[in-house]
């Protein structure tokens, strides 16, 4: 099927080129794209169809738009597709988690340098040995964000992205199904995998095979450690981590354009 429709609007983030900046953040709750939006300097509403909730605006000056991507990496697929099909060429997930490893608590923020491939969506464009991972460049500017924040509780490591919030992450079934998952987080853990969430693997596979940018950072809802849930825990600081990761990003970006270097590397941002 044809993803664009006879107004030149994708067909299902309703969005149209130059409707979007380059760089996105991509919430899986259409909800939360006013929250993020509350930090700008300026922003407006573009388009909202299905889980698809659209704004753009500037932060600090600097271009930016926020799409979310409803759940599950199938959703997450259309939005990287669909964002990518109009110029956008970096995309942050700004979404929620449940922690695995003892020490991550309710409240804090992952910044995910990977992901374990358990989505089976991004099985439809790679294999299953393709590795996940999150672009360098994004990955350092949402660490650098939270230094620059002051963000006292954010860990930095590989996520695992499920198909299924239930069964999919080792939660009791009511039905008794053909696959076990009960050993899915105790295997998860001794791999030193700090969390379970639903979107990134894909958004990374996928900004990986397109040539594009990709990071995440996720605030922590839940502990399968403490059997804690506090939603909307930490949210706010992934936000500011997000937001504030784009303004690192332009920055870098015209460092690079400025000496003529394709890709970023320390001692670049400490010459002059």
């Amino acid at each position: 099927m044809h993803t664009e429709s006879s107004h030149g609007k994708q067909y299902h983030i309703a969005c149209a080129r130059g409707d979007l900046a380059e760089r996105l953040l991509v919430p899986g709750d259409p909800d939360r794209v006013p929250k993020i939006a509350r930090f700008w300097d300026t922003a407006k509403e573009v388009s909202s169809n299905r889980e698809f909730h659209s704004y753009t605006g500037t932060y600090k000056g600097v271009p930016v738009s926020a799409l979310s991507s409803g759940i599950g990496p199938a959703c997450m697929s259309i939005a990287v597709n669909e964002a990518a099909n109009i110029g956008v060429h970096t995309f942050i997930r700004i979404g929620s988690t449940g922690a695995i490893q003892p020490g991550i608590n309710c409240g804090d923020v992952i910044i995910s340098s990977a992901a374990v491939r358990l989505d089976y969506t991004s099985n439809c464009y790679i294999i299953p040995e393709y590795p996940a991972a999150a672009n360098h460049e994004v990955l350092l500017a949402l660490i650098e964000a939270a230094e620059n924040i002051g963000i006292p509780n954010y860990h930095v490591g590989v996520t695992a992205t499920t198909a299924d919030f239930y069964a999919g992450q080792g939660r009791p079934s009511t039905v008794c199904g053909t696959c076990d998952m009960s050993n899915l987080v105790p295997t998860l853990q001794k791999a030193r995998v700090l969390n379970l969430e639903m979107e990134t693997a894909t958004l990374y596979t996928l900004a990986n095979l397109y040539g594009l940018r990709a990071g995440a950072v996720l605030a922590v809802f839940n502990s399968h450690i403490s059997g804690e849930f506090k939603s909307g825990a930490g949210e706010e600081n992934a936000i500011k981590i997000a937001n504030e990761a784009v303004r690192i990003l332009n920055g870098w970006d015209a460092k690079k354009k400025e000496s003529k270097k394709r890709w970023l590397y320390p001692s670049l941002l400490t010459s002059k």
